[in-house]
């Protein structure tokens, strides 16, 4: 049960978030997980369907393989990822994006599309043009 010091907290609480300028707790943890270098490009990779740890690895680009499964294991405790391990000698190991995973897609295509617009590429393409 709540004290009325804990209810009057709650509710300072509930304005500073409600408060114009402050950005929601939402889009903060949302921004938080998805900033974090090749967390995008990861997702990217799965949207074509399950992989192997390795064939994200050359699928993602440079990415090395502690970062990956790092990224990998946080997507994962964050719900966007399904690790499967299959019991054959030797484990193989595949990753699949959940539903909230697959809803990344609207946003991965328009970031594609807005850096496409404005001339935006990786620095390779820029290097080979």
């Amino acid at each position: 049960m709540l004290d009325a010091d804990s209810m009057s907290k709650a509710a300072v609480k509930t304005e500073t978030d409600a408060r114009p300028g402050c950005p929601s707790r939402h889009l903060h943890a949302g921004v938080s997980l998805l900033q974090e270098k090749w967390v995008l490009l990861i997702v990217r990779v799965l949207l074509n369907g399950p992989q192997g740890f390795n064939d994200m690895a050359r699928n993602t680009g440079d990415v090395n393989s502690t970062t990956l499964a790092q990224r990998l294991a946080r997507l994962e405790k964050a719900g966007l990822v399904t690790k499967t391990v299959q019991s054959v000698m030797p484990p193989k190991t595949s990753y699949e994006l959940t539903e909230a995973g697959r809803a990344l897609k609207p946003t991965i295509d328009a970031i594609e599309r807005w850096a496409e617009k404005y001339g935006l590429a990786c620095e390779e393409s820029r290097q080979e043009a």
